[in-house]
C-alpha cells in the first residue's frame, strides 16, 4: 500500500498522470498562446515538462507576437540579423533571447538618445520648424510643413530612408510636389503604405479641412518618390482646423479629435473617416457619444490596436493645460469614449504631468512613450513617460475606476535618459519604426538666447534625434 502511494506521488510529481501534459507539444503551445503571461508562468511551475516547455524560445517568440504584433517581432529579427552581418563574427553572432527580451521590455526604466542631425554637413536638410508632420511609412521618414520663423507656413516635403543602421546620420531628399498647399498644424497618419493628411492652418490664419494622400515609393537605389492627391469625399465633412490630433484606427479608418477651428475657438468633436479598398475615395461620420473628452488643442490620440485609442493632454477651453487620459472604444460595433481617472498626487512627480504640444506614441510592448510639451507658464519639457493603461478597465466598469484612482496611478512611470541631451521642446513630432523600438524625433519650439543673454526667446528647432529603449 505504502509502494502504492510513492509511485502514485512519483507519477504526480513527473506530470505523467495529467491529462494536459501528454498532449502534443504544438497543440500544447497553441492552448498556452490563448492564456495570459502570469497564467503561462503559473502553469510553469505545475512539473518539470510543463517547466521546459513554457521556456522554450519558440513559446515565447510566439508570445511576442502575439502581444507585439508581426510587424515588430519580423523587423527586431530584421535588425538582429543586419547586426550580426555587419559584426563579420558568426562564432560571436547574438541571438535574441525572446523570453528575456519580453521581460526587459516589460521592465523598461531608460531610454537613450542620439544626434542623428550634423550642423556642419553640407548635405540637403529640411529647415528648423514646428507642428510639421513627421512618419514612418515603407521604411522611410516623411516629414511634411509646418510653421517656421516669420510664423511662415512651409509647404516642402521631405524623405530620407533609415535602413538598418539606426543610428547613423540620414540623407534627406526633397520632394518637389507643389502639393498639398502650406500648413502646420494638421493631421497626418500612417495606412498601410500611405499617408493620410487633414486640415491644419496657413499663415494667413486660415483652418483647413481638405483630405490628401500620399504614396511614398523606393526604387532599387533607395531613391524616394512621394506624390500626394486630394481625397474624394462625400458631401459631409469636418469643420476646418488645425491644432487637432489624428491617428489610424484600422486598415481604412483615420480618427480626428478637437483643435482650434474658425476664429480661434477649440472644439470638441470626433470624426472618423472611412477610405475605400484602394484609398481612392472616403467617408466622413462624425462621432456624438455621451460622455466625450472636453474641447482642446495641442493634445495627441494614439491608436493601441484592436478597439483602443488613448487622447492625453492638451489646452482646453479656459487656455488650462490638462492631464486627462480617455480611452475610445470601438468594440462590439459600437464607438465611445471612457475616461481612465487617477490621481495626480498618486504619481511619483506627477505634477509635471499636464502638457500640451508633446508627443504620445505606441512603442514596442504596446505602451505609450510620451515626450516633451510645454505647461500653463510655456515652460518646455525633455522628460519622457510611459503611460501603461493593460489594466485599463472595460467601458462597462467605467464607474468602478472612479474607485481605483489610487490604483490606476501606476499606469504611470518616468523613464530616465542617457547619452545625448536634447533641448526642452513642444510641438515637435515624433515617430516609430516597424520594430517598436526606435523614436525619431523632429524640430519643435525650445528656448533660445538673445543676444544680451539676459532672457530667452522661442525659436524654432531642426534637430532630428532617435531615442532608443534600452533593453
Amino acid at each position: 500500500m505504502a509502494e502504492r502511494r510513492r509511485s502514485s506521488s512519483s507519477s504526480s510529481s513527473n506530470g505523467s498522470s495529467s491529462p494536459i501534459i501528454n498532449i502534443a507539444q504544438d497543440h500544447l503551445f497553441s492552448i498556452l498562446l490563448l492564456l495570459p503571461v502570469d497564467s503561462i508562468i503559473s502553469f510553469s511551475m505545475t512539473c518539470k515538462r510543463s517547466m521546459l516547455l513554457t521556456h522554450s524560445d519558440t513559446l515565447w517568440e510566439s508570445i511576442c507576437r502575439r502581444d507585439w504584433g508581426p510587424t515588430s517581432v519580423d523587423s527586431l529579427k530584421s535588425s538582429a540579423a543586419a547586426s550580426a552581418a555587419a559584426a563579420a563574427d558568426t562564432h560571436h553572432q547574438q541571438q535574441l533571447v525572446w523570453k528575456k527580451l519580453y521581460q526587459q521590455v516589460h521592465q523598461l526604466n531608460c531610454v537613450s538618445c542620439y544626434r542623428l542631425s550634423d550642423p556642419d554637413s553640407d548635405e540637403a536638410y529640411p529647415r528648423p520648424r514646428a507642428s510639421h508632420s513627421l512618419n514612418f511609412v515603407s521604411g522611410c521618414l516623411v516629414l511634411f510643413g509646418g510653421g517656421s520663423e516669420g510664423g511662415r507656413h512651409l509647404d516642402d516635403t521631405w524623405i530620407a530612408h533609415t535602413g538598418n543602421d539606426f543610428k547613423r546620420i540620414l540623407k534627406w531628399q526633397m520632394i518637389n510636389s507643389g502639393m498639398p498647399s502650406g500648413r502646420f498644424g494638421h493631421s497626418c497618419v500612417v495606412i498601410g503604405d500611405s499617408l493620410v493628411l487633414f486640415g491644419g492652418i496657413n499663415d494667413n490664419g486660415i483652418r483647413q479641412n481638405d483630405t490628401w494622400v500620399g504614396q511614398v515609393a523606393l526604387d532599387e537605389m533607395f531613391v524616394s518618390t512621394l506624390s500626394w492627391r486630394l481625397l474624394e469625399l462625400g458631401p459631409v465633412a469636418p469643420p476646418p482646423r488645425g491644432a487637432h490630433a489624428g491617428c489610424s484606427i484600422g486598415k481604412r479608418r483615420m480618427l480626428i479629435y478637437g483643435g482650434i477651428g474658425l476664429s480661434g475657438v477649440r472644439l470638441g468633436d470626433a470624426w472618423v473617416l472611412e477610405l475605400s479598398e484602394n484609398l481612392s475615395s472616403g467617408t466622413w461620420l462624425e462621432i456624438v457619444t455621451h460622455p466625450s473628452p472636453p474641447a482642446r488643442s495641442g493634445h495627441t490620440l494614439t491608436f493601441l490596436g484592436e478597439n483602443q485609442t488613448v487622447l492625453f493632454g492638451g489646452r482646453g477651453l479656459g487656455y488650462e493645460v490638462l492631464n486627462d487620459v480617455w480611452l475610445f472604444d470601438t468594440s462590439e460595433g459600437r464607438l465611445r469614449w471612457a475616461q481612465i481617472r487617477y490621481d495626480i498626487r498618486n504619481v511619483p512627480e506627477g505634477l509635471s504631468l499636464p502638457r500640451v504640444g508633446h508627443s504620445a506614441t505606441l512603442i514596442l510592448g504596446g505602451r505609450l512613450l510620451i515626450y516633451g510639451g510645454e505647461d500653463s507658464y510655456r515652460n518646455r519639457k525633455n522628460d519622457f513617460w510611459l503611460l501603461d493603461i493593460s489594466l485599463r478597465p472595460s467601458i462597462k466598469l467605467q464607474r468602478d475606476t472612479q474607485k481605483r484612482r489610487g490604483s490606476l496611478a501606476n499606469m504611470w512611470k518616468r523613464l530616465s535618459s542617457e547619452g545625448y541631451k536634447p533641448d526642452c521642446r513642444s510641438f515637435h513630432r515624433a515617430c516609430v519604426d516597424d520594430s517598436g523600438r526606435y523614436l525619431y524625433v523632429f524640430g519643435g519650439m525650445v528656448d533660445g538666447l538673445l543676444q544680451s543673454g539676459a532672457s530667452s526667446e522661442l525659436k524654432f528647432d531642426g534637430e532630428l534625434f532617435l531615442v532608443e529603449l534600452v533593453l
